[in-house]
C-alpha cells in the first residue's frame, strides 16, 4: 500500500522529477523541481493556491514516484523526454510535432552539393534554414541547381572522375558533368559561392547575371532561351520578396506569442535567421484549462526546444516566466553558445511581440470555429441522439453486426464511438462458434454474451489489483449500444443484458423498405428523427462503420477458406508450402498449369511435394 505521508517525508530535497500516479497506475502528470521535498509537499498542503486545471489533477493522485537528477538542467531535460514518452492528460501539450528542413552545403568537399537535410548536425557542414516547409527548402534547391548547375549525385570526386557515364542531368542541362572531368574544380566552386550568396539572401549577383543573359539571348533572337531567362529572373524576384530583409542586426531569433481561450491556446512564431524575417509558423496546445499565460509559454518552450534542432542566439516572449533562467541555460548548452530569452518593453521588438500575438489570435479565431464545427458534428450529435432517447448524456456507444453468405463462416463485429468519433483501438472481431447456418439472431446472442462476459471478467481482475492495460479492452462498458436493427435485435440484446444484471440502455436503427434509417427503436416504440440532422448523420456513419468492419473480416476469412480448402486436400502440402506456393504462383490457376519443375523451383518444395501438386491437378 502506498502510504502517501510516509512518502512525502522520504523524499529529498534534490532536484528531480515527479511522476504522479491515478488509481489506474496511469501517469497523469510529471513535473520538475529544484527540490523534490518542497514542490512535491505543496501538491498536498492545505493552503496550496493552484488553478483549477491542477486542483482537478491533485483530487485523481493515488501514488507518485520521482528520479533524482545531478542539476535543474538534467531534470529539465528528463521531465521533456518523460512527457514525449508518456504524454499525460495534465501536461499542457503541443499538439504539433513538427520537424523543420534546412538546406546542407557540403563545403569540406572538392566539388560540394547542396541537400535537403531534417537535422543539423555538428559536422563539417554548413547549414541555411531552418525553412518553414519542405516544399520551401525544395523549391529554393531547385532555383539553384538550375542557375548554378550544382550537382546531385552521390559520387566521390575526383576519386571516381570518368568512372561511369553522366547522369541525366547533364543532358538536360542542368549539371556540366564534373564527374567526367568537363568541369575544372575551381569554375565549379565558384558557381558553389555563388548559390551560397543566394542562401545567405543576397540576390543580387545572381539576378544582375540572369538580365545579362536574357539581353543577350534576346539580342541572338534565342527568344526559347531568352524566355527560360525570363522565368528564372521571376523565380528568384519571387524567392528573394519571400526573404524580405527587416532591421534586426543580422541575428537568429525567435520571436514568441500566446493567444488563449478558457481551454485552448495558440502560439505564433515568427522565425528571423541572420537578421531575415523567414517565415511564421503557428502551434496549437491541448489541456490548458485556465493556466495562466506564463505556464503556457513556459510548457512550450521547453516541449519545442527539445524537438527542433536549431536554437537562436535570442528567444523573445510577452511576459516573465519562472524558468527563464534555467531555460536560457539549457538552449545554451544545446547550442553550444550563450542563449538569451527577453522580454521586450518598447520599441521595434515589442511591436514584433505584438504582431506575433495580433497572428496567435487570428488563428485561434479561425481554429475556434472549426472545433464549434467539429464538436457539433461529433459531441453535438451525440448528444442530440441522447436527447431524443431521454437520456442524461452518452460518450460512448458500441454498435454491433453480423456477417455471412448462406450461413458460411458468420462473424460479429463491435465497433466504438466515443465523443462522436469512431475509437479503432476498441474495435472487437468475433468469430461465431455455437451456431452454424444464417441465424443472425443466435449469432448476435453469442457475441454480445462473450463481449460482456468478457468484460465483466476484466473488471473483476481490475478490482483484485491487476493493471487494466494488462488484461484487454472489454474492461470499459457503454453508455449506449446501438443495433443495426430494430426490435428483434434490440430484444436479443436485452436478454443478454438481463441474464448478466448489466443495465446500459440500448436501441435500434430502424430501416424502411429501401434499407435507409427512418427512426429509432427504443423501450418498446419507435422514435421519428430528423434525417438532416448532426445525430442522424452520426448515426448513419456508426451504421457504415459497423457493416464495414464486419465485412472486412468476413471477406478475409472467406478467401484464407478457400486457399486452404483446395491446397491442403494435397498430400504433402502443410501451411508453410501452401503459403510458398501461392507467393510464388499468385493464384490457384497458376499452380495448376505449373510443371513438377516449375513447382519445385518454389521454396520449401521437393520432388515428391512437386510431383503430389502436380499429379492432384492433372
Amino acid at each position: 500500500m502506498f502510504d502517501l505521508q510516509e512518502e512525502l517525508k522520504k523524499l529529498p530535497a534534490k532536484p528531480g522529477v515527479y511522476l504522479m500516479h491515478d488509481k489506474k497506475d496511469a501517469i497523469i502528470y510529471v513535473g520538475k523541481a529544484v527540490s523534490l521535498k518542497n514542490r512535491v509537499r505543496q501538491y498536498f498542503q492545505q493552503s496550496r493556491k493552484v488553478t483549477p486545471k491542477i486542483e482537478k489533477m491533485i483530487s485523481q493522485i493515488d501514488h507518485f514516484e520521482y528520479i533524482i537528477t545531478d542539476s535543474e538542467v538534467e531534470a529539465l531535460v528528463l521531465e521533456n523526454n518523460l512527457i514525449k514518452e508518456h504524454r499525460p492528460k495534465y501536461n499542457t501539450m503541443l499538439k504539433d510535432d513538427k520537424t523543420y528542413p534546412f538546406i546542407k552545403a557540403t563545403v569540406y568537399e572538392q566539388f560540394p552539393r547542396l541537400l535537403f537535410s531534417r537535422e543539423q548536425k555538428r559536422d563539417k557542414c554548413k547549414y541555411f534554414g531552418p525553412f518553414t516547409s519542405a516544399g520551401a527548402a525544395k523549391d529554393m534547391l531547385d532555383l539553384i541547381r538550375k542557375i548554378y548547375q550544382i550537382r546531385t549525385c552521390h559520387r566521390v570526386l575526383p576519386r571516381d572522375i570518368g568512372k561511369e557515364r553522366p547522369c541525366l542531368n547533364y543532358h538536360i542541362k542542368q549539371c556540366q558533368a564534373p564527374c567526367q572531368g568537363y568541369q575544372s574544380a575551381e569554375e565549379y566552386q565558384e558557381n558553389f559561392r555563388k548559390a551560397l550568396k543566394i542562401l545567405e539572401g543576397d540576390f543580387s549577383e545572381v539576378l544582375e547575371m540572369l538580365e545579362s543573359k536574357m539581353q543577350q539571348a534576346a539580342e541572338k533572337m534565342a527568344f526559347e532561351e531568352a524566355a527560360s531567362y525570363r522565368d528564372l529572373i521571376q523565380s528568384v524576384k519571387k524567392v528573394s520578396v519571400q526573404q524580405k530583409v527587416t532591421d534586426f542586426g543580422g541575428v537568429d531569433r525567435d520571436i514568441i506569442a500566446l493567444a488563449q481561450t478558457r481551454e485552448d491556446a495558440v502560439i505564433q512564431i515568427f522565425f528571423v535567421r541572420d537578421g531575415k524575417l523567414i517565415g511564421r509558423d503557428h502551434f496549437h496546445l491541448r489541456g490548458v484549462d485556465d493556466e495562466k499565460q506564463e505556464d503556457i509559454l513556459q510548457s512550450f518552450l521547453k516541449q519545442f526546444y527539445a524537438g527542433t534542432p536549431f536554437i537562436p542566439k535570442e528567444i523573445m516572449i510577452e511576459c516573465e516566466i519562472e524558468e527563464q533562467e534555467i531555460i536560457a541555460k539549457w538552449l545554451g548548452e544545446r547550442r553550444g553558445s550563450k542563449v538569451s530569452i527577453l522580454v521586450p518593453k518598447k520599441g521595434q521588438k515589442e511591436r514584433l511581440v505584438e504582431l506575433a500575438h495580433k497572428n496567435a489570435a487570428l488563428i485561434l479565431t479561425q481554429h475556434s470555429e472549426k472545433i464549434r464545427r467539429e464538436e457539433e458534428r461529433t459531441k453535438g450529435a451525440m448528444q442530440e441522439i441522447a436527447g431524443w432517447l431521454g437520456l442524461d448524456g452518452i460518450q460512448r456507444v458500441e454498435s454491433y453486426d453480423i456477417s455471412n453468405i448462406s450461413g458460411f463462416q458468420s462473424v460479429g463485429s463491435m465497433v466504438v464511438f466515443e465523443q462522436g468519433k469512431p475509437k479503432r483501438s476498441d474495435y472487437r472481431k468475433f468469430r461465431i462458434k455455437t451456431v452454424q447456418g444464417s441465424d443472425d439472431y443466435a449469432s448476435m446472442q453469442e457475441v454480445l454474451t462473450r463481449r460482456f462476459r468478457h468484460g465483466l471478467e476484466d473488471r473483476r481482475q481490475v478490482a483484485a489489483g491487476e493493471k487494466a492495460e494488462e488484461i484487454g479492452g472489454f474492461t470499459v462498458f457503454p453508455d449506449l449500444i446501438m443495433m443495426d436493427g430494430g426490435k428483434g435485435q434490440v430484444h436479443v440484446a436485452e436478454e443478454v443484458l438481463r441474464e448478466l444484471n448489466i443495465v446500459i440502455p440500448v436501441c435500434g436503427m430502424v430501416k424502411d423498405d429501401k434499407h435507409r434509417t427512418r427512426g429509432l427503436y427504443f423501450q418498446g416504440e419507435e422514435l421519428p428523427i430528423k434525417v438532416n440532422s448532426e445525430g442522424f448523420h452520426l448515426m448513419t456513419r456508426i451504421q457504415d462503420e459497423v457493416h464495414r468492419f464486419a465485412i472486412e473480416y468476413h471477406r478475409s476469412l472467406r478467401s484464407k477458406v478457400q486457399v486452404k480448402s483446395v491446397l491442403d486436400d494435397i498430400a504433402g502440402i502443410g501451411p508453410k508450402r501452401r503459403k510458398q506456393l501461392m507467393k510464388h504462383f499468385q493464384s490457384i490457376e497458376a499452380i495448376k498449369q505449373a510443371s513438377v519443375e516449375e513447382l519445385e523451383a518454389v521454396e520449401s518444395m521437393n520432388e515428391a511435394a512437386a510431383k503430389s501438386v502436380y499429379q492432384f491437378f492433372h
